[in-house]
């Protein structure tokens, strides 16, 4: 079995791979720029993912790998964010 999650609620060491890049739904400016963003970044469906790092005041920054980078988002970024959990390696 599978689990689909945010990737605001992935704790260290969880690894994944992007099923859905943005919010469903209607789009608001600031949400269609985050979008535009992440995908820039690299955060594309199909690309795997493993949370490297949480900051020590309420968990936030996050390092994650994505393919081969590293990158740091806060987790209201990461939200826009679906992962599928797996347990292989990246």
């Amino acid at each position: 079995m599978t689990d689909t999650i945010k990737l605001s609620q992935a704790r260290r060491g969880d690894r994944g791979v992007i099923v859905q890049v943005g919010v469903q739904g209607h789009h608001h400016e600031h949400e269609a720029e985050l979008e535009r963003r992440l995908l820039e970044l690299g955060f594309v469906e199909g690309a795997q993912v493993e949370l490297l790092h949480e900051g020590l005041f309420g968990r936030d920054p996050i390092a994650i790998r994505v393919d081969d980078m590293r990158v740091a988002l806060r987790r209201h970024e990461a939200a826009s964010l679906t992962i599928r959990l797996d347990g292989g390696a990246l």
